[in-house]
């Protein structure tokens, strides 16, 4: 069972890893800022999300899990309400999305 729950939070610490650079290249990659905003909050929340829950694995059932736990609920709650309020700061000072021309066509 030590082994499963190694061989489990090590998993979970590679795919927050992954997510977190994937994350990284979307930031640098994506044309505008609300492409920008989007790859880094899905991000964000599924890497370190993700990078929590495998190190709460490896802490066991100690204080460092718990606190682990408290992190994680206040970014699963944070998070996404920042990336929409930043958003939605963006949307009203007048920032328009960039329209690929492969998605919007003008007729």
């Amino acid at each position: 069972m030590d082994h499963l729950l190694f061989y489990l939070s090590w998993i979970l610490i590679v795919i927050g890893s992954l997510f977190a650079c994937i994350g990284g290249i979307g930031l640098l990659r994506f044309p505008d800022f609300f492409s920008r905003q989007h790859a880094a909050g899905i991000t964000d929340t599924l890497g370190a999300g993700s990078l929590l829950l495998g190190l709460m694995i490896q802490g066991g059932p100690t204080l460092v899990t718990v606190k682990l736990l408290m992190v994680f609920v206040f970014l699963l709650i944070t998070s996404p309400v920042a990336t929409h309020a930043i958003a939605q700061a963006a949307k009203k000072s007048g920032l328009k999305p960039k329209l690929t021309p492969s998605i919007h066509r003008e007729k």
